[in-house]
């Protein structure tokens, strides 16, 4: 059976996209790096700072700092780097099980650890929503300034298949994409509210760069119009919803700009490249277990704990930097597809993605 599964797999057109397209994507990637260190002069490094010097929070306790998809993976390395810099990590995931255990596993290896963890599933505003009002009371009664410091975009996946939501939304699309602008748009007076500079971080992908040309829809967005395909285009969904983060990202960059109140707001992107972790879970598993040998053979394949360096990155970035492109680690950045920085489609993609978010807003009201 399991042969079987892989043979069909194997014969998916959106199989071999990833395999070549994702693949080649992420060497010019490197190679992009590459020449971009050694040959270029606009080429630049950022160096990290502290974010938890009691100089620089002497008004509040420990910065907050909240990670989705933290249950395993990226999301719980960089959870544990974060506790251990003395960051007050909250995780949030949809299962309560594994974040028990990151949250067990965390406070074993440092004595003083502040970790929280709460349920949440991205691809419902509802629990998003209950989410915020969670984190809100539980900042009130522990006594912390009811603000949040850092918003780590971390949780994804790669459905192979259509999923739709309660909201009538592809899962992937959801989770991806749609759930972490619902959860920054709430969250964005938490990170004004901060009396020291705070930041946006959106862990992005290099697939993002196979997306040639892109239709702000209510359909794209919400992943409805994929239903209507013969079958379900897994890795265009995925590139898709990755250049939609990053346009997002670039578009928060520009409105909290103009902003007065939101000033000491950044917004960065993070692209760890290939890390291994079960982002794959539902490929065969001798798919991916191939993919991930050759991979590292090509020298591409990162641990968790290698990987976490571009998010690292962007988050110890200086307090100036904003709508940068981190990759490859080290203060390295790129710079990201030429579509992911017209202006005018990332300002369509906030003006419908905004819209769906008010509707959602107004829906809930309505059913309470």
């Amino acid at each position: 059976m399991g042969l079987m599964e892989a043979l069909i797999f194997l014969c998916k057109g959106q199989f071999w996209r990833m395999a070549v397209f994702w693949t080649l994507s992420l060497i010019l990637s490197y190679l992009q790096l590459f020449a971009q260190t050694h040959f270029s002069r606009k080429s630049k490094l950022f160096d990290r700072c502290s974010s938890t010097s009691s100089s620089s929070n002497a008004a509040i306790r420990k910065p907050i700092c909240i990670i989705t998809g933290a249950t395993c993976g990226l999301g719980a390395a960089v959870s544990y780097a974060l506790a251990k810099e003395g960051y007050c990590v909250i995780l949030a995931g949809r299962s309560l099980h594994s974040l028990s255990k990151v949250v067990s596993e965390i406070k074993e290896q440092i004595d003083d650890a502040c970790v929280k963890a709460f349920q949440v599933d991205l691809s419902s505003y509802k629990s998003i929503l209950s989410f915020k009002h969670s984190l809100q009371q539980w900042l009130l009664d522990s006594d912390f300034h009811c603000s949040v410091q850092l918003l780590i975009n971390n949780a994804g996946i790669l459905a192979t298949s259509y999923r739709i939501t309660t909201e009538q939304c592809d899962q992937m699309m959801s989770t991806n994409y749609i759930g972490p602008f619902c959860l920054t748009k709430l969250l964005l007076p938490l990170l004004e509210q901060s009396p020291i500079p705070s930041r946006v971080v959106n862990v992005t992908s290099f697939t993002h760069q196979n997306v040639s040309s892109m239709e702000v829809t209510r359909e794209t967005i919400c992943g409805q119009w994929f239903s209507k395909l013969s079958s379900y285009p897994f890795a265009h969904v995925y590139e898709y919803s990755k250049l939609c983060l990053l346009l997002f990202t670039y578009e928060l960059h520009r409105q909290v700009g103009l902003a007065e109140k939101s000033h000491s707001v950044s917004v960065i992107a993070a692209d760890p490249g290939v890390v291994k972790t079960n982002i794959m879970r539902e490929i065969p598993s001798c798919l991916s277990w191939l993919a991930f040998f050759v991979l590292k053979l090509l020298g591409l394949l990162q641990s968790p704990e290698v990987g976490i360096g571009s998010v690292l990155d962007a988050v110890h970035a200086p307090p100036e930097t904003s709508g940068v492109y981190f990759f490859g680690g080290n203060g390295r950045t790129l710079r990201s597809s030429r579509l992911s920085y017209n202006s005018k489609l990332a300002k369509d993609l906030w003006d419908a993605s905004s819209q769906i978010f008010l509707e959602r807003q107004l829906t809930f009201q309505d059913t309470t």
